[in-house]
């Protein structure tokens, strides 16, 4: 454990500076450990230096991918857990996307997957994010830049919130100990708090809704600049847990929710179960996909690269799609090679393979105009499932995540 929080930390130091880099003396104290006054404040986060990598997990509406958590924000909290906002008022920007397009362009396209506002407006949370929070970053003042070009703190600020989540995949830690996103499972607060403790070394943060696990904060100080710095994992201060000690529930994204209606007359009950959509799943343009994305399955798991559906957590495979010449159909290939259907009406990504047309119709995969896909049976714990595009025991669809 230890060798990899040294890794951590080192990977976060190389940072990821659009400006030139700020020279600052190796024996800064970390954020929040200073026994006298630091002066410099363009190397040392003050007084907001207990920094908060925050995620969420959303689930009514869903966003972001089915089996990740998505990026609430980078937070400045003070020592002693309160925290300052809205600190520089004249540098609320309100164009988010064009900066990053501009200064980090694969940094805006890991946000636009897993940096979403749950009511579809990514830019308006961006710019609240930095307008809040980051403009109470001391180290992220336009002054500490040696050659500072406007916006260059914003680029910054994104960039360092997307690495730092990058090396906190909380899905993953969760589902290794066996804590799986459920509609009737629950779970205990210590058994959450022991697998992420696990990772990351100190306490985390764990917030509900009304019981539902919806939000984790993980905390840090850091030597240096918030964008270059040294993170050191820390235990929280300030604002606890939000959930129960027990009963905790993690439910899955885009699922259905079932609804039942009980009718008492004086001979007899009758109950009627109905089942209906509880979220939008992603959309976009229907035709020829052309740019890389996840393949997600509905109810859950995604494809991995040789077309198989998988359940078992982990991270999908990278599906590129390359248009036909009618602009409205596809081929698609993994690392694995070109995908194509079988004579047996099976999926097969593979290398020696002739790759298939498929389509899109705004949110679905389809397969000669159909949308429909089956599978023998689901996949249970590390079993891969074959997927058919005639009828089998199981009916399922697939739908696109660009990235």
């Amino acid at each position: 454990m230890l060798s990899k929080i040294a890794l951590v930390e080192a990977a976060l130091a190389i940072g990821s500076a659009t400006a030139a880099s700020l020279s600052c003396s190796a024996d800064l104290p970390f954020s929040c450990s200073n026994t006298t006054a630091v002066q410099d404040l363009c190397c040392f986060n003050y007084p907001g230096g207990d920094i908060l990598l925050t995620q969420f997990w959303d689930t009514s509406p869903s966003t972001g991918p089915s089996d990740s958590w998505t990026i609430h924000g980078l937070w400045p909290d003070n020592c002693d857990g309160t925290y300052e906002q809205y600190c520089d008022l004249s540098r609320q920007y309100t164009n988010i996307t064009a900066i990053m397009k501009q200064k980090a362009p694969c940094t805006l396209k890991t946000m636009q997957t897993y940096w979403k506002d749950y009511e579809g407006d990514d830019e308006s949370f961006w710019e609240h994010e930095f307008g809040k929070h980051g403009t109470c970053i001391s180290t992220l003042d336009p002054g500490c830049y040696p050659d500072y070009q406007p916006t260059d703190e914003v680029a910054d600020y994104f960039n360092q919130a997307v690495s730092l989540f990058k090396t906190l995949p909380t899905y993953d830690w969760l589902a290794a100990a066996g804590i799986v996103p459920s509609a009737t499972q629950t779970y205990t607060l210590a058994a959450i708090q022991a697998a992420l403790t696990a990772h990351h070394g100190h306490n985390v943060v764990i917030r509900c809704s009304s019981g539902v696990l919806n939000e984790l904060w993980y905390h840090y100080h850091v030597q240096g600049p918030v964008y270059q710095g040294t993170y050191q994992a820390v235990d929280p201060v300030g604002s606890g847990s939000t959930c129960p000690s027990t009963g905790i529930k993690y439910l899955p994204k885009y699922t259905t929710s079932t609804t039942t209606t009980t009718a008492t007359t004086a001979t007899a009950t009758t109950t009627k179960t109905t089942t209906s959509s509880s979220t939008a799943l992603p959309t976009g343009t229907p035709g020829a996909l052309t740019s890389k994305g996840y393949v997600y399955v509905q109810p859950d798991g995604f494809m991995i690269s040789t077309g198989n559906w998988y359940r078992a957590g982990g991270t999908p495979a990278t599906y590129t799609p390359a248009a036909n010449a009618d602009g409205l159909t596809f081929t698609l290939k993994t690392s694995k090679g070109p995908c194509q259907v079988l004579s047996d009406a099976s999926l097969s990504c593979a290398s020696g393979n002739t790759a298939s047309s498929f389509g899109y119709d705004g949110t679905y995969l389809t397969y000669d105009g159909s949308a429909a896909f089956y599978a023998a049976a689901a996949p249970s714990g590390q079993d891969k499932g074959t997927v058919y595009t005639t009828a089998q025991a199981v009916s399922l669809q697939m739908y696109w995540v660009a990235i």
